[in-house]
This record gives structure tokens, sequence and C-alpha cells, in this order.
């Protein structure tokens, strides 16, 4: 055993921690002003702008997700992470000197583009940093490098606009991932080598079933994700303030450490073995969840959802990125970050659709039952 431990790989490297560097900008400069933006856009007196902006943001978002492979094609990686990080973060200034309802919507859509390009071609790269017999590990890490200053970020936004006023949430938001594009020139310069296996556009990987599968099963519990952020504080108004807050820190918490778990386990016993415990534990909590009117039930179900949903995070992509040859890591990005925005999209607006008719209670048992399917597709996974 101890001659196997040393022969393992290292786990981090040089260009492994400098890639951190860009994936905490990103991760600060895509989640520190998202809920301030709504905010800036309503007290502009436009409420129909508060939401404008942030269907415009996820809109582009995901239309970028599905086109950035072919970018890193084009110009490598550490000119399409640069160009995805200046997108992200410079237009923000523009809100320090113009709240028009156009200006806000339009910085949305530039910034969506931005974040797309970042995280799918950054998730290419650091999928060719880590050892392949360790990468499940090594994905869980990156999640942890990026889980924890989103998590942050995203009430410190909402506490710097109320402390300092909107613009120092904006201008920190410029800074903050500007500055990550020191860290580039450090990072591979271009993709590796890409053989005829390996070569494929996101089109082809869509028509490719061993990756849709994965993200499908992902994309079902992101779409419960999508229903408990959005309507979680508003079914628990009755709760004091602190269930809702205790509930939406317990599900991020409890994803970051299980993607570790998962990761280590992945690495060891399969990621595929996974898939069945996080889709149940996923459904199990949004059931728990039900019972709004028990904030004990509330607060644990999160947590369970919550570790659910970080096993499935790992053990998918994990799954994914196996399956291809060197060369496909971008479509495998831009797949699994679509079918993360899509499913937690699509959860929030199928459940705004229900939830006057079934109440809250029944709209998170709903998104409990949703979920079960994808043990189906487990199954067919698992055929040779």
């Amino acid at each position: 055993m101890t001659t196997d431990l040393r022969l393992r790989p290292s786990l981090v490297s040089r260009a492994l921690l400098l890639r951190f560097v860009s994936i905490v900008g990103s991760s600060i400069g895509f989640y520190l002003p998202l809920s301030v933006v709504p905010l800036y856009a309503k007290q502009a007196g436009s409420d129909g702008g508060a939401g404008l902006a942030t269907v415009a943001l996820l809109l582009a978002t995901v239309a970028c997700e599905l086109v950035t492979p072919r970018l890193v094609q084009l110009v490598g990686y550490r000119w399409a992470l640069a160009l995805g990080l200046t997108l992200l973060g410079a237009p923000t200034l523009l809100l320090t000197v113009s709240d028009r309802t156009w200006v806000i919507v339009a910085v949305s859509v530039v910034r969506g583009a931005g974040f797309a390009i970042a995280v799918v071609a950054g998730g290419a790269i650091t999928a060719t940093l880590i050892p392949t017999e360790r990468r499940g590990e090594g994905l869980a890490l990156v999640g942890i490098v990026g889980g924890i200053p989103g998590t942050l970020a995203l009430p410190a936004g909402v506490w710097a606009a109320a402390q300092w006023g909107y613009e120092s949430v904006f201008v920190t938001t410029a800074v903050v991932t500007l500055l990550a594009l020191l860290s580039l020139p450090g990072l591979p310069r271009t993709a590796p080598a890409i053989t005829g296996e390996g070569h494929q556009s996101v089109l082809a990987g869509l028509r490719n079933a061993v990756l849709v599968r994965p993200a499908t099963i992902f994309a079902a519990s992101a779409g419960a994700a999508g229903v408990l952020v959005t309507f979680l504080p508003l079914a628990t108004t009755d709760r004091p303030a602190w269930v809702a807050a205790a509930a939406l820190l317990a599900q991020p918490a409890a994803s970051t450490v299980a993607r570790w778990a998962a990761g280590r386990l992945g690495d060891r016993y399969g990621s595929g073995r996974l898939l069945v415990p996080g889709l149940v534990l996923a459904a199990a909590g949004m059931a728990a969840i039900a019972f709004t009117g028990t904030p004990s039930l509330v607060i644990g179900g999160a947590l369970v959802f919550g570790a659910g949903f970080g096993v499935l995070q790992n053990a998918t992509l994990a799954l994914m990125y196996a399956r291809v040859p060197a060369g496909g890591e971008g479509p495998v990005s831009a797949i699994w970050n679509a079918a993360y925005d899509l499913g937690m999209a699509a959860g929030a607006l199928c459940a705004g659709l229900v939830v006057t008719s079934i109440g809250y209670p029944g709209t998170f048992l709903l998104a409990a039952v949703v979920i079960l399917p994808a043990l189906a597709l487990v199954r067919r996974d698992r055929r040779p």
C-alpha cells in the first residue's frame, strides 16, 4: 500500500495553483454583483429591468457555453480564458456611470458571455492539469476553490452595496476579475494535439449517449436546485428569517464537502457507482424540505439535498471527462455547464408555473419526484 501511495502522481502542480487564481477571480466576478444588479435596476425605477437582467445573463451564458469549445480551438486556452475574464469583469464599470435599463441588460449579456467562456475554457484547461488517476479528487478540489468564494461573494455583494453603495461592488468586481489575468501566462498556451477520435464539436457530443446520459442525470438534480434557491425563501416567510438563511447556507456547504468525498471515492471505486446514492440523497432532501413548517426538516433536507447534489456534480463530470480522449475536454465542459444552467432555469420556471396551484410544499415534493426517473438513466448507462 505504501508503494502505491508513493507512485500516485502529485495532485497540485504550479500550473494548477495558477489556475486557482483565475477560478477565484471568475467566481467572485460572477457572484459578487449577481444579486446586486437586480437591486440596482429596481432602485433606478425599473422592476422589469431587474428580472430582464437576470434572464439576459442566463441566456447569454448558455448560448456562449455551446460555442466556446470552437473558440478555444481557434485561439487557445489562454486567450479564450483572458477574453472570458475581461468580458466578465470590465463591463461592470459601465454601471458606475449609467443605470439605464438598456445599459444594465447589455452589461448582463456581455457578462454572461464572459462567464460562459471563462467557465468552459477554464474547465477544459483544468481537466488537462489534473492527473487522470486522481481526476475525481482534483475536480473536487477545484469545486472547493471556486465554490467557497462564490458562496461568500453572493451575500457579501448585497451587504457591500448597502454599506458603501452599488459603485463599490461594480468596481471591486472589475478589479478582482481583471487582476486574475496576471495568472494566465503560467498556463498552457494551446489545447493538446487532437486526434481524429478526439476532435468533436459540442453538437457531436450532444449526439453521444455516453456523454448525454450523465449530463441529463445531473440536470435533473440541477432543476431541483433551481427550485430550492428560488422558492425556499418565499416558502418560509412565516418562519423566522434564520430558517431560510441556514438552509441556503447548509446546501452549498454540504455540496462542497460531498464533492470532495465523491472525488476520493470515485477515484477508488468508480464514479458511476455514486450516481444512484447521489440521486437518492437529492430526492430525499427535497422531500424533507416539503415540510416547510418544520425548520429542522427544512434545514436537514437542505443538507441532505446538498450532499446528493455535490456527489452528482463530481461524479457526472468525472464520468464525462473519462469518456473522451485528449482534446475532448472543451465539449464536455460546455455540455456539463449547459446542463447545470438549463436545469436550474427549467426547474425555477416550471415550479413558478405550478406553485400557485399546488403550493410550496407540493412544489418541493414534485421536484423530488422529478429527480427519480433519472435512476432509469443510471441503469441504462451501466449496460455494456
